[in-house]
């Protein structure tokens, strides 16, 4: 696959990412799906890897923006992140092995990419009319970062919409906060992903020119997104994040059916 245009993709990506705390991995893997013909373990790794980038960016771009993470719950969330991270690359691991089909593992991830955001729509769009929460219990917190984690890993999207339903349902955090702690939990979910494969000695074959492009994208879209993030307002943010929501389902219902058919 043409090496600058990973390149740009990534750098889209994330920088859509960086802004409205998606991660660009839920745009970057289905992309790559529809167009590299790559096998799904390598694009979950090289997406991953791109989106760890950006992360690392992004929080430290964020300690000047006055928005601050969660400490508490928000770190309660990326330890249960981190544990999920390493779970979810089990089970893609065993299901990998178990159907022995890249297609069909391509399938799976893409039919609950589309049933997942379809259902983060819905919510985005009713947001206001549905009394959020306030989880401030160690446990659900832990539990809740698992779940997100897991999902993260085993999709190999880097955390995506899901978080950003999650932490406005159970914490009642605004649109920019909750954009700040989703790349903190899916900075902790990937690193420990990334940490699990490279011990198993699991990496997938993947191009090297593709893996650096990636990652300078990711590099550069976290300082972008960080940049234009400071001039949007949260309904901007809002807006940007439902109309992403609705390609990523196009693409991915592209992917089923190519993948089926």
């Amino acid at each position: 696959m043409n090496t600058i245009f990973c390149f740009l993709i990534c750098i889209l990506a994330t920088t859509i990412g960086a802004i409205s705390g998606i991660g660009g991995g839920v745009i970057i893997k289905p992309v790559l799906d529809a167009l590299s013909g790559w096998p799904a373990a390598t694009i979950s790794f090289l997406s991953g890897c791109t989106v760890l980038s950006m992360s690392v960016v992004s929080l430290l771009r964020s300690r000047g923006d006055g928005v601050k993470i969660e400490k508490k719950q928000g770190t309660l969330l990326a330890a249960g992140a981190a544990a999920g991270g390493v779970l979810g690359k089990e089970i893609f691991d065993v299901i990998r092995s178990f159907f022995g089909n890249p297609s069909m593992i391509g399938r799976i991830q893409n039919i609950i990419m589309i049933f997942l955001t379809a259902f983060v729509l819905w919510y985005q769009i009713n947001r206001e009319k549905i009394r959020s929460r306030q989880v401030e219990h160690a446990a659900g917190c832990l539990a809740i970062g698992l779940m997100l984690g897991l999902l993260s890993a085993f999709l190999g999207i880097g955390g995506g919409p899901v978080n950003l339903a999650v932490l406005y349902y159970f914490f009642s955090m605004e649109t920019k906060t909750a954009a700040v702690n989703s790349i903190y939990i899916i900075f902790f979910s990937q690193i420990t992903s990334l940490a699990s494969t490279l011990m198993k000695g699991s990496v997938p074959e993947f191009p090297a020119c593709a893996l650096a492009a990636m990652i300078t994208g990711g590099i550069l879209g976290g300082f972008a997104g960080s940049v234009f993030s400071r001039h949007l307002s949260s309904r901007q943010v809002d807006i940007l994040f439902a109309v992403l929501l609705i390609m990523i389902i196009g693409i991915s219902g592209y992917n089923v059916y190519h993948y089926w058919f």
